[in-house]
Parts: structure tokens; sequence; C-alpha cells
């Protein structure tokens, strides 16, 4: 289980996350909505600890790190990022090395696999997002989507305990974007853990064991779509009105 308590974040004055809890269920999909600004891939930047809280906790999985008023560590910001994946917007992935080589780097130079058991399970993991044909393919011959599947696959490839997608499709146009939401639902459905910041409202209806609705930092209510779809909060109501 990952727990998030009292988590808050400022840039300078501004106050963009403000006393969030949460918590994330195993072998459960959480999605993350909201308007722009509101703070949702802050969130998820600080699940990974690639944006540091100003106060609160993080505990997943029984490695809890704390915020109020002690420097975290190196060691300690490694250790939860191991048990992380993060899906980025623009795929992140090294141009100079190959669609294999991509997802072998972590498990080399992080979990010490030897490189022989990396390339097998790499292999296993391109026939998994459908790209076996692609191994030595760079990412500049390679479309959005399937750069897209090649990110996805890497984060599998650490073994993560909770996989994080942020806003995983925005950069994809509408035929691309189909390919990786069905491999998303795909992975929802083997139930991995996993929390999406989307603005894909069919697809948090379809896949989300948990929808949160996040407005200017704070969570204002959580629950299944349809319990949110009939909230009586004005602002929720307005937000998905946008999209039916």
């Amino acid at each position: 289980m990952f727990e998030i308590k009292n988590l808050s974040k400022s840039f300078g004055e501004s106050k963009i996350l403000k006393n969030i809890d949460l918590v994330v269920k195993p072998n459960q999909t959480t999605i993350i909505i909201g308007p722009s600004g509101s703070g949702k891939t802050t969130l998820l930047r600080c699940i990974n600890l690639l944006e540091i809280p100003n106060a609160g906790t993080l505990d997943l999985n029984g490695e809890v790190v704390s915020f109020n008023g002690e420097k975290v560590t190196k060691k300690e910001i490694l250790k939860l990022r191991k048990k992380t994946g993060m899906v980025f917007q623009g795929f992140n992935l090294f141009p100079h090395k190959t669609a294999l080589g991509n997802i072998i780097e972590g498990p080399i130079t992080v979990l010490k696999q030897s490189k022989e058991k990396a390339i097998k399970e790499a292999m296993e993991l391109l026939k998994k997002v459908g790209l076996e044909d692609k191994k030595d393919s760079y990412p500049h011959e390679l479309s959005g989507g399937q750069q897209q599947r090649i990110a996805i696959a890497r984060a599998l490839g650490m073994k993560p305990d909770i996989l994080l997608f942020d806003e995983p499709t925005s950069a994809l146009d509408p035929e691309l974007e189909i390919e990786v939401l069905n491999l998303i639902k795909q992975l929802s459905e083997e139930n991995y853990t996993i929390v999406i910041v989307t603005h894909k409202m069919s697809f948090a209806r379809e896949v989300g064991d948990n929808i949160v609705f996040i407005d200017k930092g704070e969570i204002i209510e959580q629950g299944t779509y349809e319990k949110l779809n009939q909230s009586a909060n004005t602002r929720i109501s307005q937000f998905l009105n946008a999209f039916n």
C-alpha cells in the first residue's frame, strides 16, 4: 500500500499542494483529474521525489520518507525511486540507445542485473508492448506511440511497486493515443498498482478504481467515476460536464 499524509509543496510564495492525504491501494488504478494548474503533475513528481515536498510523509510498502523538518538524504530518494516507475509526457528515452538499450539500462546499472538476464527480460517486455521487431531501433526511428510503449516497457523493467503516468498520451495524435491507452488498460487489468494523471475522462471512467479530483492543490473528492459524476460539488460538476 502507498500512503501519502499531509503532503505540501510550495514554489516560492505559491502553495501548489496543500495537506494532501491519499491512499493508493495495491493492484488498483488511481486516476488523478482536475483543471490545469491544480497540482496534479506536481503531486506525481512528489511521489517519485522529482520534486521534494516541504512537509508530510510518503509510505510505500513500509518505506517511509518524512519531510517534516528532516533533510531527505540522497539514499532515501534513490531507495524510494527504485520502487516507482515513471512514464512522462515526452517519453524521455535515451536518444543514443536502441529500444532494447533503453530498457536494459536501469536493470543493469540500478538493479545490478547481469546483461544476459536484463536482455532476456527486456525482450519479454518488448513482446508485451508489441514491439519485438523494434528492439534495434533508435527513438528517432519510432513513432510517438511506439516511443511511449518503449518508455512503459522501460518502467516495467525496473519491477516497480507502483507505476506513475503523467499525461502519457498528451503528446500523441488520436490514432497513436489509442495504442498507448490500450496498453495501460491491459496493465490495469493485470492488477499493476497504477497512478495516472490524465484529461481523458472516458479512459478514467473505464479503468479507474479510484478517481481523485484535485483543485487548487487540494483533494476535493474521490471515489468511483459514478460517485464523482453525481457529486453535489459544483466545481466537480462543471469540470465533468465539460467532457460529457
